[in-house]
C-alpha cells in the first residue's frame, strides 16, 4: 500500500460524503486506503462511511484527542505515506493526492508536507482574505523549509511560526517517521507541535501549493470565542506566545483590527449596507478573538480551579471530548 488516508469523523454529514466521493475520484498512480475514525456521530455519518470504500473504526467521544485519534487511525493502515485530512476538507480536484504524494517522493529527505487551503465560496470575506494571504505566504511552488538560522529561530517569533506551521487538515508524512515520532496526545496544535519537533531535530518539511483542499468555516460568532480560547491556549503551549498580556491591550487590539478591516471594506466593490453589515461582524468577531485569546494565552497563570472552570464553560475541545 502506498498511501493511508486518515480522517477523524464526527457528525460529518453531507460534506463528508462529498469529501469521500472526491477522494475516490482521484486520478493517481498510487494505491491508497481510506481510514475513518469516528468518535460518536449522532447523524448519518456512519451510514455515509459504509457507502464508500473505507475502513471504519469507532471510538467513544471521551477517547477522542486530536493527536491520539490520528495516531490510532494511522496505526490501522499500511501505507508508506500517511495523509491526514479532516471531514470538512474537500479536495479541490482529481490530482490533489498525486500532487501531495509525488512532492514527497521527489524529496525523500522531507518528512512531512502540507498543502494549500482554498476558502469555500460561502466563507466570510475576512476569513477568505486571511486564508488566501496566509497560504500565498508559503510560496507559489513546492517549497522546502528547514532550520538554517538557529540564532534567528531563538530570537524571532515570526521565524519560529513559519518553520513550525503545519496543517493536518491537508498533510502527508512518511510512515517510517511517524513510527518514530507519532503525534503527541494533546488537545490542540498536535500538527504544529509535531512540525516544530521535526524542524528542531534537523528534518525538513515541504509546502505543496498545488495540493489544494477547500477548507474554511462559517462559525456562529459566539463559537469563535471558544475557538480562539483553544487556539491561543495551544499557541502558548507551543511557542509561549501570548496575543495580549494585559486587559487594556484587548481594547487597543480590537480598535486596530477593526480599523484595518474597515479600510479593507472600503476597498471592496460592495454596497454600503453590506459594508455596515461586515463592519459589525468584524467588531464582534474581533472582540471574541482578543477576549478569548487573552483567557487562553494566560491560561498557564490561573489556578487549577479557574482553569477547570474556563475549560468547562468555554473550551470547544473540552465539549467535544465530554458530549
Amino acid at each position: 500500500m502506498d498511501v493511508s488516508i486518515v480522517i477523524p469523523t464526527k457528525n460529518g454529514g453531507e460534506l463528508l460524503n462529498k469529501v469521500l466521493t472526491k477522494i475516490e475520484e482521484q486520478v493517481t498512480k498510487y494505491q491508497y486506503e481510506i481510514i475513518c475514525v469516528d468518535s460518536g456521530s449522532k447523524d448519518d455519518t456512519i451510514e455515509i462511511i459504509k457507502k464508500h470504500n473505507c475502513k471504519l473504526y469507532q471510538i467513544k467521544p471521551s477517547d477522542f484527542g486530536h493527536g491520539k485519534t490520528r495516531n490510532y487511525g494511522a496505526s490501522k493502515g499500511t501505507g508508506k505515506y500517511i495523509i491526514f485530512i479532516t471531514q470538512d476538507a474537500l479536495p479541490y480536484n482529481e490530482v490533489w493526492l498525486e500532487e501531495l504524494v509525488s512532492a514527497m517522493e521527489r524529496n525523500p529527505d522531507v518528512v512531512g508536507a502540507f498543502g494549500a487551503h482554498k476558502p469555500y465560496e460561502d466563507c466570510n470575506i475576512f476569513d477568505k482574505r486571511d486564508i488566501t494571504l496566509h497560504f500565498q505566504g508559503f510560496g507559489q511552488e513546492n517549497t522546502i523549509y528547514q532550520l538554517e538560522d538557529k540564532k534567528r529561530y531563538e530570537t524571532e517569533e515570526g521565524y519560529r511560526h513559519l518553520l513550525a506551521y503545519y496543517s493536518d487538515n491537508n498533510s502527508c508524512m512518511r510512515r517510517d517517521i511517524w513510527n518514530k515520532y507519532p503525534y503527541d496526545d494533546v488537545n490542540f496544535a498536535e500538527d504544529q507541535i509535531w512540525a516544530r519537533k521535526m524542524i528542531e531535530l534537523g528534518y525538513k518539511k515541504l509546502f505543496c501549493p498545488k495540493a489544494i483542499v477547500y477548507h474554511s468555516h462559517n462559525y456562529k460568532l459566539t463559537t469563535y470565542f471558544s475557538r480562539f480560547y483553544d487556539e491561543f491556549k495551544g499557541l502558548y503551549e507551543l511557542h509561549q506566545y501570548v496575543i495580549v498580556n494585559r486587559k487594556l491591550s484587548i481594547i487597543v487590539n480590537i480598535y486596530r483590527t477593526v480599523r484595518n478591516d474597515i479600510y479593507y471594506l472600503k476597498s471592496l466593490n460592495i454596497s454600503k449596507k453590506e459594508k455596515i453589515k461586515w463592519a459589525n461582524y468584524s467588531f464582534w468577531k474581533t472582540c471574541y478573538r482578543y477576549i478569548g485569546g487573552y483567557l487562553g494565552g494566560n491560561y498557564h497563570r490561573y489556578s487549577k480551579q479557574k482553569q477547570e472552570f474556563l475549560d468547562k464553560h468555554i473550551s470547544q475541545q473540552y465539549k467535544q471530548r465530554n458530549r
